[in-house]
């Protein structure tokens, strides 16, 4: 099993690339993306979503129906974003992991206390405390620039996370 990153651990390993991942995210100040999802059948589903990246990670709400079935089943996502001005139309983002229901009540207070601060709206959606809340937990990020940055090259970057293994040193040989 692929080991999977917080969005908190991402930035400590990779904060040049988180923070080109976040502003693809929040290029219209909320976050926007498209959620894959894996059908019953085995095949992809596609959602329209809004991410929201607060101190308690990197979450979706998701309203009863097809996109919560999947993630509830098989948490298996890709969050796809694309940056739309011409020359760098082909830029993008895609995350991809393992999204984990979650039903602590303090995690759901600070995610909706960045959804109001990001909406700035204190009233947000009838079903907002209701829907279900996912952290999305991260296995990869590729990050596609057309043009050279002073932090990146043109072209893909790929992350991982991190694995740290620890090996049992071999036993002491008797005689």
């Amino acid at each position: 099993m692929a080991h999977m990153a917080t969005w908190q651990e991402f930035e400590r390993e990779a904060p040049v690339l988180a923070a080109e991942a976040r502003k693809n995210l929040y290029e219209v100040s909320i976050g926007l993306g498209f959620l894959a999802t894996v059908r019953r059948d085995g095949g992809p589903r596609v959602h329209p979503v809004c991410p929201i990246l607060s101190p308690a990670g990197l979450h979706v709400l998701v309203t009863p129906g097809p996109k919560q079935q999947d993630l509830r089943r098989d948490g298996r996502y890709a969050l796809h974003t694309e940056t739309c001005p011409p020359p760098i139309h082909e830029d993008g983002c895609m995350l991809t992991g393992t999204a984990h229901e979650v039903d602590d009540g303090a995690v759901r207070d600070v995610v909706l206390d960045q959804l109001r601060k990001e909406r700035e709206d204190d009233e947000l959606w009838p079903s907002v405390h209701t829907d279900a809340l996912f952290e999305l937990q991260i296995d990869s990020c590729l990050l596609m620039r057309t043009l050279d940055s002073p932090e990146l090259l043109a072209g893909a970057t790929v992350w991982k996370p991190v694995v740290i293994s620890r090996q049992e040193p071999d036993p002491p040989r008797g005689g």
